[in-house]
């Protein structure tokens, strides 16, 4: 799917955005490079030691690539404070279609699966659009906590 791919990536760079979320960015690396590296985070033993063990995940259609989900299987420091389990995104020219619900409620799915009981979500306080689809899903905020300059907001779903 590079071909796909990489349409993706360049509908996000027009609209002068980053790719969200983050492990689903080419950055300065080949695709292949890249791919190679996507699949090296699934596992603790070859992930690198500063990260959890993640699989990332795409919504396509029609050969076309919609969105990206990116599902960490456990928290570190970090991620308890600021990140969360999942981080998503949907292509520009695709939002408001549903399709980060429908991404959030599989991610939430596969937790489950993996035995994740208590998922955590943050999302930055501005964007509106993420916050609705956490409380669209269930999700129950539970505080906001700066990190730097940003207002981040915590939420929490019970599986």
């Amino acid at each position: 799917m590079k071909d796909s791919y990489l349409d993706f990536a360049i509908e996000w760079k027009k609209s002068n955005e980053e790719i969200i979320p983050s492990p689903a960015r080419l950055l300065d690396r080949s695709y292949e490079k890249w791919l190679t590296e996507i699949y090296k985070l699934e596992r603790k033993e070859t992930c690198s030691e500063d990260l959890v063990p993640a699989s990332t995940h795409f919504l396509v259609k029609d050969e076309r690539i919609l969105g990206a989900i990116n599902i960490r299987h456990e928290l570190n420091d970090y991620l308890f404070n600021y990140g969360g389990h999942i981080g998503y995104g949907v292509r520009p020219s695709e939002r408001g279609k549903g399709y980060a619900t429908y991404m959030l409620k599989k991610a939430l799915s596969i937790l489950k699966d993996i035995g994740v009981s208590k998922v955590l979500l943050t999302c930055d306080k501005k964007n509106v659009a993420s916050a609705k689809t956490i409380l669209k899903c269930d999700g129950r905020l539970e505080n906001e906590v700066n990190e730097g300059e940003k207002v981040v907001q915590r939420y929490w779903f019970s599986l």
